[in-house]
């Protein structure tokens, strides 16, 4: 029986996460289908569009353990996670000391992930060639550290979730005839048409958008219902070739400087 969507309360993502959809989260599940088998979000990030919708069976997975690793823990141990997070308070000494120091204990690595999120510049997530977080502070006013009701919805909505660490395609490619896969891979939007590959290569390069089309082609020929978000950028386009497209406008506010925020549109292709 296909899984249906289950009823709405006020859930919303735990994390920050550049290029999350929580803007575009109503408009976008408005297009899924009623009805889909199990749903699949390869690049998962701030979870956004899953944390609104909810289904009754998914798997998430995304390429960064430590994001994948504390959603584990957030499924499996809100309480703990609150229990630890209350104690805290933010501040710039505290988010260092806690930047260069990692614990051993996976809860405790979760509670650290989900405060320097909270309290980095913009909620970057960003490694050095160590593998060591080296984003700056960067907390605005009002964060909210520990929010209790984000995170026991969390461990609510992903208690019957697969969290997988792994690359798009191979996950991507267990999608069965009537589910859905909802994609969103990391991309830079104030270089639509301008050195687009140059900017976007470090992040997710060409020859991964290449793949990705290719990835999702084969799960909809296998009757896969298919949602990606993407560029504007008329190199995409082109490779989406076939799928139907809609441009959604939103504001940008990812620089730090106000002056140089502006408004930015994004690509949604699908196939069902």
């Amino acid at each position: 029986m296909p899984i249906k969507k289950v009823p709405r309360e006020t859930f919303y993502p735990v994390l920050k996460w550049p290029g999350g959809k929580r803007w575009i989260a109503d408009k976008l599940i408005k297009m899924f289908p009623e009805k889909y088998g199990v749903y699949y979000e390869p690049f998962f990030g701030g979870g956004a569009i899953f944390f609104n919708l909810r289904p009754l069976k998914s798997v998430l997975s995304d390429i960064n353990s430590e994001l994948i690793k504390t959603y584990d823990e957030l499924k499996n141990s809100p309480e703990d996670i609150i229990s630890e997070l209350s104690k805290m308070r933010i501040g710039k000494k505290t988010f260092y000391d806690l930047r260069k120091n990692i614990p051993q204990n996976n809860m405790l690595k979760a509670v650290r992930f989900i405060y320097l999120n909270k309290s980095a510049f913009n909620g970057m997530f960003r490694v050095n060639k160590l593998g060591l977080f080296n984003v700056p502070y960067g907390c605005k006013r009002g964060t909210v550290l520990c929010d209790e009701t984000a995170i026991g919805n969390a461990s609510k909505a992903l208690a019957n979730s697969s969290l997988i660490v792994s690359d798009f395609e191979a996950i991507i490619d267990r999608a069965k005839n009537g589910d859905l896969v909802y994609a969103d891979p990391p991309y830079t939007v104030k270089h639509d048409n301008n050195c687009f590959r140059r900017y976007n290569e470090s992040i997710f390069s060409w020859q991964d958008q290449l793949r990705l089309v290719k990835t999702l082609r084969r799960a909809s020929q296998r009757g896969v219902k298919i949602f990606v978000s993407n560029a504007h950028n008329r190199e995409v386009k082109i490779i989406y070739k076939g799928f139907k497209s809609l441009v959604f406008n939103r504001v940008s506010r990812i620089s730090g400087n106000p002056e140089m925020r502006g408004t930015v549109s994004e690509y949604l292709f699908y196939a069902n």
